[in-house]
């Protein structure tokens, strides 16, 4: 059984950073995409940063520039780096990862528990 296992969050000061991480755990073939994604609550959830087994990157226009996206393949982690946090960052963060478990089976979604980041003075 696989599990994405997050860490990190909490409370930060506008202009601070946080660091996110989530390790893919159990029994693991291959992955494709690993992403962050967020949600407020009322609100869609948002995809903030991806980034594929290649290394290829990408980021929303809000967090470009200030939000670091990067991935460990032996590891199979993923991790988030927030510099120059802005109250309206505060969300609930989600990792996602698009994987095989194992060689009979086909790429599924996988989702992470989700932690707390707020920014707030």
């Amino acid at each position: 059984q696989v599990q994405l296992v997050e860490s990190g969050g909490g409370l930060v000061q506008p202009g601070g950073s946080l660091r996110l991480s989530c390790a893919a755990r159990g029994s693991i073939f291959t992955i494709s995409t690993m992403d962050w994604y967020r949600q407020a609550p009322g609100k869609q959830r948002e995809l903030v940063a991806t980034t594929t087994s290649g290394g290829s990157t990408n980021y929303a226009d809000s967090v470009k520039g200030r939000f670091t996206i990067a991935r460990d393949n032996a590891k199979n982690t993923v991790y988030l780096q927030m510099n120059s946090l802005k109250p309206e960052d505060t969300d609930v963060y989600y990792c996602h990862a698009l994987l095989r478990a194992t060689v009979l089976h086909t790429a599924s979604d996988y989702w992470g528990q989700g932690t707390q980041v707020t920014v707030s003075s």
